[in-house]
């Protein structure tokens, strides 16, 4: 039986612990409240206005059933507003408001600094590196994921 040091799945669980604590901390000493995967929604709908749910799941990599959850935190928090689509009466556009562009732009430097922090014990080169293997190996595995990542073109997000 194999060490669970010697094990990729083992690794990388106890590095994403690391990246949601080292992120939590840098964060909230920065006085903000906000999660990883609502950091990364806040993000994409601001790069992304307009863009639906679902479309918004596939552009962070996140399961399409709870990512209500999430959008349903940022528009309490008042950072995000859900707006009906012209196109879609079902659907409902996600729009960053004036509050959620404040806080992405203050909660930036922080987000940096826990990035840094992730890969401390990394020189620069090694840092490329690892951030090159992971980017092979999700790319290889994206597809077994619950939640692929899936590569949306602005034009197309707004289009749905």
């Amino acid at each position: 039986m194999k060490d669970n040091n010697d094990m990729p799945g083992h690794l990388a669980r106890r590095f994403q612990q690391i990246a949601v604590a080292v992120f939590h901390a840098e964060v909230e000493e920065a006085g903000y409240d906000l999660t990883p995967v609502q950091y990364a929604a806040l993000a994409a709908i601001s790069t992304n206005p307009g863009i639906d749910q679902i479309t918004l799941a596939g552009l962070i990599a996140y399961d399409r059933t709870t990512i209500t959850g999430v959008v349903d935190r940022l528009a309490q928090k008042g950072l995000v507003a859900r707006n009906p689509s012209s196109r879609d009466r079902r659907a409902r556009e996600l729009q960053i408001t004036d509050a959620g562009r404040q806080t992405l732009a203050g909660i930036t430097p922080a987000v940096e600094a826990a990035q840094k922090t992730m890969v401390r014990g990394l020189t620069a080169e090694e840092t490329e590196e690892l951030m090159r293997l992971l980017r092979k190996a999700i790319a290889a595995g994206n597809e077994l994921s619950r939640a692929p990542l899936r590569e949306v073109s602005a034009q197309a997000a707004k289009d749905k």
